[in-house]
């Protein structure tokens, strides 16, 4: 396409310079954070409430608690609740009872469901998908259904009424297993081929190679099973008669009674409880993100 000059065009010349830059459009101002913070904020907030409410009101009176309409803030600090739980000669038992068994929990889960995963990952035998397709139906079955025949095989073993009957039903879960093995699905063989060229047996290539790759899963699944074990009150409530072996949920059952409750006690308690819970997520937070956003739970 030829672009065609009048003669008047041509004796004009070239257009004159006028000297100004051009007209620049002013820059749309960002936010110095993500859009979507306007509405990750807000939802934050509405998640801490209850545990801003606990808090406030483990250091109310009993009065103030039990007042209506509630009162929003304490009149002043009123740490009565707190002494009665601490002052509590049981209270150090319970806590240590639930420190043994969630500690046991989540050492055995981190070793028998990472060798199962590992198993059901790479290893192939006969019925292998027909066994891994039963073990994660049972994850469907509801506790109620399985409370009974777990509670006549402890009796059997002999473990009712011992820390025993709390640790042994959770050595091992399903949901670990499969969170394992999801995981180790996602890691190239490469690095293991050439383990096994080397001489390597199965057992020294999962210790080596694999579980240092693995610490997002491992992560995840210690303080999933740290939070399940931790804050489980219906299998102790069963399992359990004598207060010297209560775990720390069942413990703060009894400050609740049918007359009276203590609820200063109850929410300085659950303060208490809650705070090692708080703790394992902080620090295993990164590590826990990074396993559920990367390839743990993928198909």
């Amino acid at each position: 396409m030829t672009t065609h000059v009048t003669p008047a065009r041509k004796a004009a010349g070239p257009a004159p310079r006028t000297g100004r830059s051009p007209v620049r459009r002013p820059r749309a101002r960002r936010l110095p954070f993500s859009p979507w913070h306007l509405v990750l904020a807000p939802l934050a907030l509405a998640f801490a409430l209850p545990l801003l409410w606990l808090l406030l009101s483990s250091v109310m009176t009993n009065a103030e608690i039990n007042r209506f309409p509630p009162a929003l803030w304490p009149e002043s600090v009123d740490l009565g609740g707190y002494r009665y739980v601490l002052g509590n000669a049981m209270f150090p038992r319970w806590f240590a009872n639930s420190l043994v068994v969630s500690a046991v929990a989540v050492l055995s889960n981190l070793l028998l469901g990472s060798l199962g995963g590992y198993a059901f990952a790479r290893m192939r035998f006969a019925g292998s998908r027909v066994l891994l397709g039963l073990m994660l139906a049972t994850m469907v079955i509801p506790f109620q259904l399985t409370m009974i025949p777990t509670f006549l095989v402890m009796k059997r073993l002999g473990l009712i009424d011992t820390l025993g009957a709390l640790i042994v039903p959770a050595l091992v879960t399903p949901f670990a297993v499969f969170l394992f093995r999801q995981f180790f699905l996602s890691l190239p063989r490469e690095m293991e081929e050439a383990a096994w060229i080397d001489g390597c047996s199965r057992l020294r290539v999962l210790l080596s190679i694999v579980l240092p790759l693995a610490r997002p899963a491992l992560a995840t699944v210690a303080v999933l099973t740290f939070l399940s074990t931790w804050n489980d009150l219906t299998w102790p409530l069963i399992a359990i008669n004598h207060d010297t072996q209560y775990t720390l949920q069942l413990g703060l059952t009894t400050f609740q009674g049918q007359h009276h409750t203590r609820w200063s006690a109850v929410m300085a308690g659950n303060v208490v409880t809650v705070l090692p819970v708080l703790v394992a997520f902080l620090l295993a937070q990164k590590t826990f993100i990074q396993s559920l956003t990367s390839s743990g739970l993928k198909g």
